[in-house]
């Protein structure tokens, strides 16, 4: 069985969008010029979703945003240019600076990740398929870093229509072995592919997606199915912060430890005397 060639290109046209753009009827009225097809997925960087829904900080504010947006403190690195702090954000994303960002926005600004990730594909989704008037899936994206690996790639933050995880556990491969654990992250592939057409300095931060429609599911569920819960989470915390924890957990149980020994010690004495007279 051969699959579908799969095509990534970018769609031009849309204007600079500032805070109160009606971003989704723009995006359809972009699409629509670029004949975007039934079963395409649109990859959106997130940073005009955040720029039309008014997720806005003055750049001197920062550290606070940052802050404000942390919900767990997993690694903070000191370097020449300041502090570096890869943290969990509100939406379950481990990330540098909780994913604010100073790149592509106004001079003395930066930018939040969006507030609900998936409701904004959803809202994109709904205005694009009714321009199309077909099924189309939508993946909001952002950059981050990747544990043992250098650089950057997109990774999908929300989503609407489209399964995220292939889930192939249970099945065979060619050799008829049992997957055990494979689920291709779909929803991370396509950003990845589709950031490959955008890039970080084309001015087109929409593009399209095609070959993929065996993914096109309405029903499934968005961004936050490919985090994973902290409980599972084997790097909990940066090799550092989790050294100096063993040794603060190792010296409050020598501390405890002492303490027990010296109690019994004394309390054996106090024994010892008390016989003595």
């Amino acid at each position: 069985m051969t699959s579908p060639p799969l095509v990534v290109f970018g769609i031009p046209g849309l204007p600079e969008i500032a805070a109160g753009d009606d971003l989704p009827r723009l995006i359809a009225d972009a699409a629509r010029r670029a004949d975007v097809q039934p079963g395409d997925i649109l990859a959106v960087t997130s940073k005009i979703v955040s720029k039309a829904e008014g997720r806005i900080a003055a750049a001197e504010t920062r550290e606070q945003a940052i802050t404000d947006e942390t919900v767990r403190i997993v690694a903070t690195r000191e370097h020449p240019g300041g502090v570096t702090r890869i943290v969990e954000n509100r939406l379950g994303l481990v990330m540098a600076a909780a994913g604010v960002d100073a790149s592509n926005t106004a001079d003395g600004t930066v930018l939040l990740l969006p507030l609900d990730p998936d409701e904004s594909a959803r809202r994109i989704r709904v205005a694009v398929e009714g321009r199309v008037g077909a099924p189309i899936g939508v993946v909001i994206t952002d950059t981050a870093g990747r544990a043992w690996r250098e650089g950057q790639t997109d990774i999908t933050i929300g989503a609407s229509g489209v399964r995220l995880l292939d889930d192939l556990r249970g099945a065979h491969d060619a050799s008829g072995k049992l997957l055990a654990v494979t689920a291709p992250a779909v929803g991370d592939e396509i950003a990845a592919a589709a950031d490959l057409v955008k890039g970080k300095t084309s001015g087109m931060p929409v593009a399209v997606v095609r070959g993929l429609d065996r993914h096109l599911d309405p029903a499934a569920p968005g961004g936050r199915s490919l985090v994973r819960p902290a409980a599972d989470d084997m790097f909990y915390i940066g090799h550092r912060e989790a050294h100096e924890a063993g040794r603060a957990e190792g010296r409050e149980a020598g501390f405890a430890q002492g303490y027990a020994e010296g109690f019994a010690e004394g309390q054996a004495e106090e024994r010892g005397a008390s016989g003595a007279s």
